[in-house]
């Protein structure tokens, strides 16, 4: 009973002494060594203390970096030191919006590190905390890796408040709905759920919820953090979760139904669920004639299919099928290879193994000399392998035309890249019969896919008939009046309810 009774009052004694340490003390000396505790004694956590007007010691705390000082005085000290009448009248006297009494350490330590300033009176065991956040951000400009030359040219930055306000400027809606997370145990970082609350499929977005409250990580230190952990099918090389930098693809997607994942420090937004056919659609197919668009979606189309299969299939050719080439083209092919000492499949797999470096040098190196790097690495690469009789000119201009294909579709890089050297493999050991079967297995695994139980096939495999009038061939704007059958809301179909 002893042990037990030791025990029980031990357990009392350690709850006491926790929650003591995260109270709020009346002694303004003992809070401000509990700060230093808290931040283990940072340099760049500032402790300013002063007198008010009304006879009573004061103590400001924030992060340095985090906190705008000329606010911090003119709104928050200023006021105190002139004005204030009582210590009970501290949120009548400083004109700060969102201001408020908090009661607890922990509150407090959360709030200072997202830009909040901790306000402490002798005397008084409460807290005032005050919204005056402000760092240093990027300015809105056209991103890099989705330019249009119709269309708006913004695109986000690394501040959630400001992406948030990017999307809500665009869908001034009281649907719109943005719910908050913070992920990352380390990095607390703010997550936010965007859709619109009439249009959004209830099961998706309970499965993106229960996806989020299940990541258990160090850091979110970007939005590819959530892309990797959420997505469905994680050993796939397909992407079931798309991704944006502009405001206006996102849009367009909430009001489709769909939900899009904000991240702080990232100016990179997830939309969910993905489809296949969005890897071929553009914002700027949206802001040009239906039939225009409809023509650039079939070159895409066919760009995915010549960067994917254009090296294998010229292998198959080349090895197993020479008959089924022209002769003048054979003839033509034949001379260009002479004298090259390596089979053709060896040849094309030292042609995508020198494309993929000359791809990584040229982003890696600086922007001042990436230019110079891509010149000299192409002129190695062509004219002078081809004189050099490494590799015939014909591979030198299915290499360049499948890696140049590839450009098009920034989602599909890891997918194109791998397929690419599968198909390439196939054909250089199984000829075309190869190749085709590994074109069916891709298909096949295209079909069995879901995107957070959406078929990613769609609408296709399922076949849906309003589906079709945004897949290759774009219909009217005025003729699109449904909404898409597995992504929005089966309640609200029609798009202009």
């Amino acid at each position: 009973m002893a042990i037990i009774f030791l025990s029980f009052l031990a357990i009392i004694l350690f709850i006491i002494v926790v929650k003591g340490e995260a109270m709020i003390s009346k002694d303004i000396e003992v809070n401000k060594a509990k700060m230093k505790k808290i931040f283990k004694g940072s340099s760049d956590l500032l402790l300013y203390a002063f007198d008010t007007s009304c006879n009573t010691k004061a103590l400001v705390a924030y992060i340095e970096c985090l906190v705008d000082r000329n606010g911090l005085y003119n709104d928050l000290v200023k006021p105190l030191i002139k004005d204030l009448k009582s210590p009970y009248e501290i949120l009548k006297t400083v004109p700060i919006a969102g201001a408020r009494e908090v009661y607890d350490m922990d509150t407090i330590t959360k709030e200072m590190l997202v830009g909040s300033a901790v306000l402490f009176v002798d005397t008084l065991d409460t807290a005032y905390l005050f919204e005056l956040g402000k760092w240093e951000r990027r300015s809105i400009e056209e991103p890099g890796n989705e330019r249009v030359i119709k269309g708006p040219k913004e695109g986000f930055v690394e501040d959630i408040s400001v992406n948030k306000g990017l999307i809500r400027r665009r869908i001034r809606n009281p649907n719109l709905v943005f719910e908050d997370y913070i992920v990352g145990t380390q990095t607390n970082t703010n997550v936010s759920l965007v859709y619109l609350a009439d249009r959004v499929n209830s099961s998706v977005l309970d499965e993106v919820r229960e996806r989020l409250n299940k990541i258990n990580v160090d850091a979110i230190l970007d939005a590819s953090y959530i892309e990797q952990i959420i997505k469905d099918s994680p050993k796939s090389l397909i992407p079931t979760v798309g991704y944006t930098e502009k405001p206006d693809v996102a849009a367009g997607k909430i009001l489709e139904g769909r939900i899009a994942i904000i991240s702080d420090v990232s100016p990179m937004v997830l939309t969910i669920p993905k489809i296949f056919i969005e890897n071929f659609q553009t914002s700027e197919d949206y802001y040009t004639i239906p039939k225009y668009a409809t023509y650039l979606r079939t070159i895409r189309i066919f760009s995915l299919l010549m960067a994917v299969t254009l090296p294998g299939i010229l292998v198959a050719l080349k090895t197993y099928h020479q008959e089924m080439l022209p002769t003048s083209l054979l003839m033509s092919m034949a001379s260009g290879r002479e004298g090259v000492p390596f089979t053709a499949l060896v040849e094309a797999l030292f042609m995508l193994i020198f494309l993929e470096i000359i791809k990584e040098s040229s982003i890696r190196t600086p922007s001042s000399i990436g230019r110079a790097v891509t010149v000299v690495s192409g002129l190695v690469l062509g004219q002078t392998a081809v004189q050099a009789g490494l590799v015939g000119p014909i591979m030198v201009i299915a290499i360049a035309a499948s890696g140049i294909s590839e450009y098009i579709f920034a989602s599909l890089k890891e997918m194109i890249v791998l397929y690419r050297f599968i198909i390439l493999l196939l054909g250089g050991t199984l000829g075309l019969f190869g190749v085709i079967c590994g074109i069916i297995i891709i298909i096949t695994h295209l079909v069995s896919v879901r995107s957070f139980g959406v078929p990613y096939m769609y609408p296709i495999a399922p076949y849906d008939k309003e589906g079709m009038k945004d897949f290759i061939i774009r219909s009217p704007l005025d003729k699109m009046t449904y909404l898409p059958r597995n992504i929005s809301n089966k309640k609200e179909r029609m798009r202009n309810e």
